[in-house]
């Protein structure tokens, strides 16, 4: 169900939206209408995922690479810089392409990367990923029974939204597949422990702002976002009352807002030219 490539339409400023670890673009879909009206909107399909290019050739899975294939992405948009929107892994991302000058704005919505090195925290997620990733390959090739039953599909994405019922059922049969089609997700999880949390930020000029659903269950808000704080103090934290890891499908609306304010607001600020 997931096509290969990105994802590009609407007309305004540029912005680039960045998936999650597993993920694919169509996680976006429910407020790219609301995005494309603003925006001239790039959804990428990151590099070893499902819709994305394979790596390149002798490239092994670690985030610069990830952070790489996005700025070939840009390149390729035309977009020397542009209004960054990522979720979780995304958002990880997003950071990197700030400290590469690559952002207006950087946007994260429960960004990854946020939490202690060596932490407990670290450590549930990394096993929680390790035990999805045999759970969703169990789960892909039955995930159109699966989603056509409500209680199944509440079960199956109870980690990723806080309201199941607003996913439909062929988005959730998409995020069952799409995350069993990611062909490097073990190998990359090895390379983020490896690599360790964000500990610099030294070189995010960019207005930033933190989004996070107060009811995330894969990053908590607070283990995951406290250290993200004093990283970046400078940055606007906004917490989304009721919502979840992914929050474009609890609440498109407020998720859109939270992102086209701050790009406005941005835009607005910059210096008049001749």
């Amino acid at each position: 169900m997931t096509e290969l490539s990105s994802y590009r339409s609407g007309s305004g400023e540029p912005l680039v939206a960045i998936h999650g670890f597993t993920g694919t673009r169509h996680n976006w879909d429910p407020v790219l209408p609301a995005l494309e009206r603003r925006h001239d909107v790039l959804a990428v399909s990151l590099l070893g995922h499902a819709g994305g290019a394979p790596l390149p050739a002798g490239t092994a899975p670690s985030l610069a690479a990830l952070v790489d294939g996005v700025e070939r992405d840009m390149d390729a948009a035309g977009f020397e810089t542009a209004h960054i929107v990522g979720n979780s892994l995304g958002g990880w991302i997003g950071v990197e392409l700030a400290k590469r000058g690559r952002a207006r704005t950087l946007v994260g919505i429960a960004p990854a990367g946020g939490w202690a090195p060596g932490s407990k925290i670290e450590r549930r997620i990394q096993k929680m990923f390790r035990r999805n990733h045999h759970l969703v390959r169990w789960a892909a090739p039955r995930a159109r029974a699966l989603v056509s039953r409500p209680r199944l599909r509440a079960l199956a994405l109870r980690d990723v939204v806080a309201f199941p019922e607003r996913v439909p059922p062929a988005a959730a049969q998409q995020m069952i597949e799409g995350a069993a089609g990611c062909s490097i997700d073990l190998a990359l999880l090895d390379a983020l422990g490896d690599h360790g949390p964000i500990t610099d930020v030294a070189g995010v000029g960019c207005p930033v702002r933190i989004v996070w659903g107060t009811r995330d269950r894969i990053l908590p808000l607070g283990p995951c976002s406290d250290r993200l704080r004093e990283l970046l103090p400078r940055a606007e934290f906004v917490e989304l009352p009721g919502l979840g890891h992914v929050p474009m499908y609890d609440d498109p609306e407020r998720v859109a807002q939270a992102i086209l304010d701050f790009t406005a607001r941005a835009a607005a600020s910059e210096p008049a030219t001749a």
